[in-house]
C-alpha cells in the first residue's frame, strides 16, 4: 500500500506542488494582510518554475494512477510544460500592468495557480469524471479572473458573460458525458473504447455532440466562440493573455486525448464533428477579424482561427496528425505570448491603449518593438521561414496524408484571407505617419517580446527538439 501510494504521489508531484503552493499563498496573503502584494506573484512564479522542472527532470515512465482516473504519460507531460509555461510568463508580464492599475492583489496569482492545477488535472484525465472535475476547477478560477477588475464595467461584463455561457457549456458537456456513460457502462476512456466501435447508436452520437460542444467552448471554437471577442476585449490585458494561452492549450489537449483514447473505434463519427468545427473556425477567424479596430478583439478572432488550423491536424486521426497538433500549439503559445507582450507595451502617458491605429509609425519611434511585432504578425500569417509556417505546414501535411484534401485547401485559403489583417498591422507600423509615442515598456515585457521574437524567427534553424518531443508525446497516446 505504501509503495503504491508513493508511486502515485511521484507521478502526480507537479499537481501536488501547485495545490500546496496555492494553499500556502492563501495563507501568506492573509497573514501579510496587504491590499497590494507583489511577493505572492513572485512566489507563484517560483512554484510554476519548480513544477516545470519536476516534469522535465522527473521520471519519464507512463502510469495510470488513482484507480484509473489520472494518467501520467508523455502526451500529458508535453502539454503540462506548455500550460505551466503559459501561466508563468503571463504572471511575469502581468506584474507591471497590475501595479499600474492597482490590481496587484494576492488573490490573482492564487487564482492563476488554481486554474493551472485544473488544467493539469484536465490534461491528465483518464475518465469522464476526472475530465469534468479538472474542467470545473480550471473554469471556476477563470470566471473570477475574467472579472478581476471589479470597478471596470467592461471587465465585470466580460466575467458575467463568461460565467453564464461557461455554465451552459459545462451542462452540455456533463449531459454528453452522462449519455456516453449510459451507453458504454463505464466512465474510463479505455473502457469506453472497448465498448464503442463500429456504427454507434443515435444516443452515442448525441453524447459525442454534447461532449464536443463543451470542449469547443473551452477552445473557443465555432460555433461556441461567442464569448471570446467580448471577454478578450473586456478583461484586463494580462487576463486576456492568460485566456489565450494556457487554458486553450489544456482544452486542446483533453480534446485530443478523448478522441484518441475513448473513441478510436468510431473515428468516422467524431472526425466529421472535428472537420465541421475546424472549417467554421478557420473561416470565421479569418473574415471576422478584418474589420476589427481593437487589437485584443482582433487577437480573439485570430485565436479562433488558429484553433481551427490546429484541429485540421486532429481531423487526420493519425499519430502524425496528433504530433502536428502538438507542434502547432507549441508555436501558437510562443506567438501569442509575444504578441500580448507587445499589446501590454502599448501605453501613452501611463494609460494603456488598445487601438490598432495607435501602432501607426511605430517603426520610426521604436524600431526594435516594431520589428519583433512584425515577426509575430508574419509568423501568425504563416509566412516562411518563420515558425508559424512550419506549424501550418505540419497540420496541412497531416491532413493531406489522411486524404483530407478539401480541408487542407480550405485551411490554405483561410490563411490567405487572414493575411489581410496581419499584414495591415505591419503596413501601419512601417508606412504610416506616427500617431502617438508609446511610453518606455517594462523590461520584462521587452524581454518576453524579444525572446519570443527570436524563437519565432530562428525556429527553422533547429526545429528538431520541438518536433521530436511532439512525435514522442503523440506516440504515447497510441
Amino acid at each position: 500500500m505504501t509503495t503504491s501510494l508513493s508511486f502515485a504521489l511521484a507521478h502526480s508531484l507537479p499537481e501536488l506542488v501547485l495545490a500546496i503552493g496555492a494553499l500556502v499563498l492563501v495563507l501568506v496573503g492573509a497573514i501579510r494582510g496587504r491590499a497590494r502584494d507583489v511577493l505572492t506573484t513572485e512566489i507563484a512564479i517560483g512554484i510554476l518554475g519548480v513544477a516545470i522542472l519536476i516534469i522535465l527532470l522527473g521520471a519519464k515512465s507512463d502510469a495510470v494512477i488513482y484507480n484509473g482516473a489520472f494518467v501520467d504519460d508523455g502526451f500529458g507531460r508535453f502539454f503540462k510544460v506548455l500550460a505551466y509555461s503559459g501561466s508563468l510568463v503571463t504572471l511575469l508580464m502581468a506584474q507591471d500592468f497590475l501595479h499600474r492599475a492597482k490590481l496587484n492583489k494576492f488573490e490573482f496569482p492564487v487564482l492563476v495557480l488554481l486554474s493551472t492545477l485544473g488544467m493539469s488535472m484536465l490534461i491528465s484525465a483518464a475518465g469522464l469524471i476526472a475530465l469534468y472535475l479538472g474542467l470545473e476547477l480550471m473554469s471556476l478560477a477563470l470566471y473570477v479572473v475574467a472579472a478581476f477588475h471589479r470597478d471596470d464595467a467592461k471587465a465585470s461584463e466580460a466575467g458575467l458573460k463568461y460565467f453564464v455561457l461557461g455554465a451552459l457549456s459545462s451542462g452540455m458537456l456533463l449531459y454528453g458525458a452522462s449519455l456516453l456513460y449510459g451507453f458504454s457502462g463505464t466512465v474510463s476512456f479505455a473502457g469506453i473504447a472497448a465498448v464503442l466501435h463500429g456504427t454507434p447508436g443515435l444516443g452515442v452520437v448525441f453524447g459525442l455532440v454534447f461532449l464536443f460542444a463543451g470542449l469547443a467552448f473551452k477552445m473557443s471554437a465555432v460555433p461556441f466562440h461567442m464569448w471570446t471577442p467580448d471577454v478578450y476585449e473586456g478583461a484586463p490585458t494580462p487576463v486576456t493573455a492568460f485566456f489565450a494561452s494556457a487554458p486553450k492549450l489544456a482544452a486542446v489537449a483533453i480534446t485530443v486525448r478523448v478522441v484518441m483514447q475513448a473513441f478510436p473505434g468510431i473515428t468516422s463519427q467524431w472526425q466529421q464533428i472535428v472537420i465541421f468545427i475546424s472549417i467554421l473556425s478557420m473561416i470565421l477567424g479569418s473574415f471576422a477579424a478584418i474589420g476589427q479596430s481593437n487589437f485584443k478583439r482582433l487577437m480573439a478572432y485570430s485565436s479562433i482561427g488558429h484553433i481551427g488550423f490546429a484541429l485540421v491536424g486532429l481531423a487526420a486521426g493519425t499519430q502524425a496528425g496528433v504530433a502536428s497538433v502538438l507542434v502547432y500549439m507549441s508555436i501558437y503559445l510562443v506567438m501569442t505570448l509575444g504578441t500580448f507582450a507587445a499589446i501590454m507595451s502599448m501605453r501613452v502617458d501611463g494609460k494603456a491603449v488598445e487601438a490598432i491605429s495607435d501602432l501607426a509609425g511605430l517603426a520610426r519611434k521604436d524600431g526594435v518593438m516594431a520589428f519583433f511585432l512584425a515577426m509575430m504578425m508574419f509568423s501568425l500569417t504563416g509566412i516562411p521561414p518563420l515558425a508559424g509556417f512550419f506549424a501550418k505546414f505540419a497540420v496541412f501535411n497531416a491532413a493531406v496524408q489522411a486524404h483530407l484534401y478539401g480541408l487542407a485547401v480550405i485551411g490554405f485559403l483561410a490563411s490567405v484571407v487572414a493575411a489581410v489583417y496581419y499584414l495591415r498591422i505591419i503596413k501601419l507600423m512601417y508606412f504610416d505617419e506616427p500617431a502617438v509615442t508609446f511610453d518606455k515598456a517594462a523590461p520584462v515585457l521587452r524581454a518576453v517580446l524579444a525572446v519570443t521574437g527570436i524563437l519565432v524567427t530562428f525556429f527553422f534553424v533547429y526545429p528538431a527538439p520541438v518536433v521530436e518531443a511532439a512525435t514522442v508525446a503523440a506516440k504515447s497516446l497510441f
